[in-house]
């Protein structure tokens, strides 16, 4: 520090890290040697928020998302509903340019694998599992490898609201999917 020079202290509030709206997986010591070369962490870039479900005499309504509370990059193009069976999985796969925006319904219960496939990330190489209880959105962004599992008794519904049209405009286009459920030696693997 130079002489005569004066250092102005900041003052900033901390703000506690809020709870994460599911159950994380915790990972004891072999299954963290299995997962190699990734490491059990929060995978940066994913938002998770519980759906408020609203019930009447009529039954219920959810919104899913609102265009003021996603990025203008991450605004749905197409929406598609999907029922998984119990036991079932989709993925693991993985888009280049798409963000989903999922969200899981039950009255299933869902596991959700993420694997932070992303060089340029900070937590690169990060695996998260987590147990939805509850109607909960997520919005996973290019990059970050995911697949789900029904691990409940019944079948269960997912809407997911992607930021591209599948095969593009007309469907001319190829996919932007790398399916690695399809590569029996992927480092992409479910364990739990």
């Amino acid at each position: 520090m130079r002489s005569g020079s004066s250092v102005a202290l900041l003052h900033q509030e901390t703000q506690p890290i809020p709870e994460p709206p599911y159950e994380r997986v915790v990972f004891d010591t072999s299954t963290c040697l299995e997962l190699l070369p990734f490491r059990p962490g929060r995978v940066e870039g994913v938002t998770w928020r519980l759906l408020q479900v609203h019930h009447d005499e009529r039954g219920w309504l959810c919104e899913l998302f609102r265009q003021d509370e996603l990025q203008a990059d991450m605004q749905p193009a197409m929406a598609y509903l999907s029922q998984t069976l119990p036991g079932m999985t989709r993925g693991p796969h993985e888009h280049l340019q798409q963000t989903d925006a999922f969200c899981f319904f039950g009255p299933a219960v869902w596991r959700l694998y993420l694997w932070d496939h992303r060089p340029e990330s900070p937590t690169y190489l990060c695996h998260e599992i987590a147990c939805l209880r509850k109607p909960t959105a997520v919005v996973i962004p290019p990059g970050v490898v995911h697949a789900y599992r029904n691990v409940g008794e019944v079948p269960g519904l997912v809407v997911n609201c992607p930021n591209r049209l599948y095969c593009g405009e007309g469907r001319r286009d190829p996919v932007d999917e790398i399916r690695h459920e399809d590569d029996p030696h992927s480092i992409f693997q479910l364990f739990m």
